[in-house]
């Protein structure tokens, strides 16, 4: 029988079948190795296929696997509309706005400042902040958790958002204060293309590319010294020497506490922090009135 698969199993299978490396997905889906193959291997018992073959030479979809793999990714997305679907409904029923961060936008009060004239106009109505780790891009946006969310572009999947941007920001480079180059003033990029660098969760997708900057390497493959999902994992990550990194300068004082330091770079573009919202959403009266705010805010 079919009709017990969970939506949790098909997500484990996806996620290999993109991979195509166990530990990968593994780390994708925050499960350990073990219990993942247990999985799958379940999922097949129960649909009688063999959906991955393994072995010495990697992973690879059987036919079986290759056929359930459209429609696995199908199932995934209608429930996570549906969720979505919950999860405004929710917040209609509630007058709350979530918004959503990866990281605190600062900046001169930014957000107290939307959030006194979001509330001017709409008094009653519960400003709820979700804080979110730096696997998820959209800080909440693409599982619907959110209602808008102040994040960085380029957002996977970017024809779902629109946008209107925040800051422009250069972006500097962290590393700890020992490192030969802290004693520059200024780095050219091709200067840290050997350089082990700090990088996002997989799962960043385009925003990992961005802060790796693989735009500015010709070709050649960053090494990666360690990945990092928050502030406190790049700083303790750049003091143990790990690997140096990118760093929009409005962030640098989550970073740039004692034996971390900020240097600027030569030959790489700047970052853009940027309050984002589904395409879908755009005619939600909060969700218009927050934007609104955003930009008053912004262009005074």
């Amino acid at each position: 029988m079919t009709n017990d698969v969970h939506a949790r199993d098909l997500r484990y299978f996806v996620a290999v079948a993109e991979e195509l490396h166990f530990t990968r997905a593994a780390e994708r889906l925050y499960v350990s190795q073990p219990a993942l193959s247990k999985q799958i291997r379940a999922l097949e018992r129960q649909l009688g296929a063999e959906l991955l073959r393994r072995d010495r030479h990697g992973v690879a979809l059987t036919a079986a696997g290759e056929a359930l793999l459209p429609h696995a990714r199908q199932v995934l997305s209608a429930w996570e509309a549906g969720a979505a679907a919950v999860e405004a409904a929710k917040a209609a029923q509630r007058s709350t706005l979530v918004v959503g961060m990866s990281t605190s936008p600062g900046r001169g009060g930014l957000l107290p400042a939307i959030r006194s004239r979001f509330t001017a106009v709409h008094p009653g109505v519960t400003v709820r902040l979700r804080q979110s780790s730096w696997d998820d891009p959209t800080a909440g946006l693409a599982d619907g958790g959110t209602d808008v969310a102040f994040v960085w572009l380029p957002l996977p999947d970017g024809q779902r958002y629109a946008w209107t941007v925040v800051a422009e920001e250069p972006r500097l480079l962290a590393l700890p204060q020992g490192h030969p180059l802290a004693a520059r003033a200024e780095v050219d990029f091709t200067e840290l293309l050997d350089e082990p660098f700090l990088a996002l969760p997989r799962s960043a997708g385009p925003l990992r590319d961005h802060w790796l900057a693989l735009d500015a390497r010709a070709g050649r493959p960053p090494r990666i010294g360690a990945e990092i999902a928050g502030a406190e994992e790049a700083y303790e990550a750049l003091v143990g020497g790990l690997g140096v990194c990118l760093v929009a300068a409005g962030n640098t004082p989550l970073i740039s506490l004692g034996g971390v330091t900020t240097r600027p770079v030569r030959g790489i573009g700047p970052s853009r922090y940027v309050l984002a919202w589904r395409r879908e959403d755009e005619e939600r009266p909060l969700v218009r009135a927050y934007v609104r705010a955003c930009r008053e805010t912004v262009a005074a």
